[in-house]
């Protein structure tokens, strides 16, 4: 583990408490409900290399939070996810003030020099000209490798939450020059304020309200759409 990542696990896993008082992993999203707030993060493909059953089934509720986190470290990509979303559960707290804005409207168009890892809803619109890196490249997009490249020259750096629990987001702060203006992105995103020593800007992440209606959406398979209405946006600045 590099110097990065253990910083990023200490940070994200730093005072945790209280205990899981509901567990759903859905086809789209992996949902962990604590006392003070609860977490989302997207649930992998089942295709997905390494992908496998969670082992423990059934034992996952009702234990602590910071036990749960511990799971960011497994080899089994669920139990990372879910220890990811038992993360959120104790910094996206249903009494959290922050902006209600997105994200992407902070970073602005600046051609190649505007970096965006994952392709987001209407991005091309957004920011005409961006350089797009997605693990599976469309037209117009990025491989992974490309981000060697193109990260250190950003002055506007965009980048998925599901780059948290897929392992590529410290390599990606690695790279990512100290001018340049980052933004951790989407639901998945920890509302954790310790990330801007790590050279994160704005971390804009998503708080549920309606918690019964939020955990049964992502047990029926609801995708981001689905989850809106049920919560809010919330967009810290450091």
């Amino acid at each position: 583990m590099s110097a990065i990542e253990e910083r990023l696990a200490t940070v994200l896993r730093d005072d945790l408490s209280g205990t899981a008082k509901r567990v759903t992993v859905g086809l789209n999203w992996t949902y962990v409900e604590g006392p003070l707030g609860a977490g989302l993060v997207h649930t992998p493909a089942r295709g997905a290399e390494g992908c496998r059953s969670l082992p423990e089934p059934g034992s996952y509720r009702g234990r602590g939070l910071a036990d749960l986190a511990g799971l960011i470290q497994s080899e089994n990509i669920f139990e990372r996810v879910l220890g990811y979303a038992a993360v959120n559960a104790h910094h996206n707290r249903y009494d959290l003030t922050g902006a209600g804005a997105n994200g992407l409207d902070m970073i602005k168009p600046a051609g190649e020099r505007t970096v965006v890892v994952g392709r987001f809803p209407g991005l091309d619109e957004k920011l005409p000209g961006a350089a797009v890196i997605e693990l599976e490249p469309g037209p117009g997009d990025y491989p992974p490798e490309a981000a060697a490249d193109l990260v250190p020259a950003a002055e506007y750096l965009a980048i998925t939450a599901a780059t948290l629990s897929n392992g590529s987001l410290a390599p990606l702060l690695a790279l990512a020059p100290a001018t340049a203006f980052t933004v951790l992105i989407g639901p998945s995103a920890p509302l954790c304020p310790a990330l801007f020593a790590l050279g994160i800007d704005a971390l804009s992440g998503f708080v549920p309200n309606d918690l019964d209606g939020t955990a049964q959406r992502v047990a029926e398979g609801g995708a981001v759409r689905a989850l809106k209405p049920l919560g809010r946006y919330v967009t810290l600045t450091a």
